[in-house]
């Protein structure tokens, strides 16, 4: 979807956009959002950020999806300057001096593309002059979390979805504000249901508290997310959170890999690492660093992992790879 065509959709006289899900854990599915509540999310982020008139604000997200249709209607709500990139893993690769000169006080991506920029120095130092940048769409790493913690300026990681028309809370990655914990928005409540998934009131932007699959602890700190509950495996009595494998993974394994799981007679479920690079160093690596209950029983190469179109694993499709479906 291009900026025109979504300006059309806004001006236009329903109080509702479409929009649709991003598919980490399913097929993308549409869904209508109310324009006024759309409003509501973008005051609420602006205010916790103090951004004011006149501001810039950077778009390198696709309008497909909420996240990039949220920075325009921020910048709407709070009167930003808008400035548009084409969306790319590179968004500030940019030569056109009338943006190259100019300062961003907002910007939003998701963690490829800061991956990415970090890279190359010229886009770094772009990057590093962002006065608030926030993350979504997809886990940061310990090592991507690492290298944004000495940044000057404010860098944040955000936690929402679709349902509640983008974030809900932020949590600081940069500086001595740096914490594992996010911090709801003052008009949300946050609790966990009885199998310990996060729930979340936020009536400005949601109609109806929404119970997540998101496993999470909360304190007066706030609350952080450990996992989802579709991504435990039961083998054997013990349940193995996926994201925690991954994580464990993460300084050691290099190339790209996934955790998924398929059924076992014996375990009822075992644990299938997916990755594509040698099956052989995968094994190495987990051998050596993994609990004995949290050892793959399957390790698998593949050409590519399954992603999104957002870049997030496609869990249900991993599953049916490492099920051979």
């Amino acid at each position: 979807m291009s900026l025109e065509e979504f300006l059309s959709e806004w001006n236009n006289d329903s109080p509702f956009v479409h929009v649709q899900t991003s598919g980490s854990t399913g097929a993308p599915k549409p869904m209508l959002a109310e324009k006024r509540r759309m409003l509501a999310s973008a005051r609420i982020t602006n205010d916790f950020l103090g951004l004011h008139e006149g501001d810039t604000a950077l778009l390198c997200m696709s309008l497909d999806y909420i996240a990039g249709k949220m920075m325009v209607v921020r910048s709407m709500e709070r009167g930003l300057k808008l400035l548009t990139v084409e969306p790319s893993g590179h968004p500030l690769n940019y030569c056109q001096s009338a943006i190259d000169d100019c300062k961003i006080d907002f910007a939003a991506m998701v963690p490829m593309q800061v991956y990415n920029t970090l890279q190359v120095p010229e886009e770094r130092e772009r990057l590093m002059g962002i006065r608030h940048l926030i993350i979504g769409g997809g886990a940061i790493d310990d090592a991507l979390g690492a290298e944004l913690k000495n940044f000057p300026n404010a860098v944040w990681s955000t936690y929402g979805m679709t349902e509640t028309l983008s974030h809900i809370a932020l949590r600081r990655l940069s500086g001595p504000e740096a914490s594992d914990w996010y911090t709801p928005f003052p008009s949300v409540q946050v609790s966990l249901s009885d199998e310990g998934c996060l729930v979340i009131d936020a009536p400005e932007v949601c109609p109806e508290c929404l119970v997540t699959n998101d496993i999470a602890e909360i304190s007066t700190q706030g609350f952080r997310i450990l996992g989802r509950k579709d991504n435990v495996i039961c083998s054997g009595g013990i349940k193995i959170q996926i994201e925690e494998v991954e994580s464990r993974l993460r300084p050691f394994l290099r190339v790209p890999y996934l955790i998924s799981k398929r059924p076992d007679p014996k375990f009822g479920e075992v644990a299938v690492l997916l990755t594509e690079d040698s099956v052989d160093e995968a094994r190495q690596v987990c051998e050596r660093v993994l609990p004995k209950y949290h050892l793959p029983r399957h390790y698998l190469h593949v050409d590519h992992l399954p992603l999104t179109e957002t870049g997030k694993p496609a869990r249900q499709q991993a599953a049916r790879i490492a099920q051979g479906v």
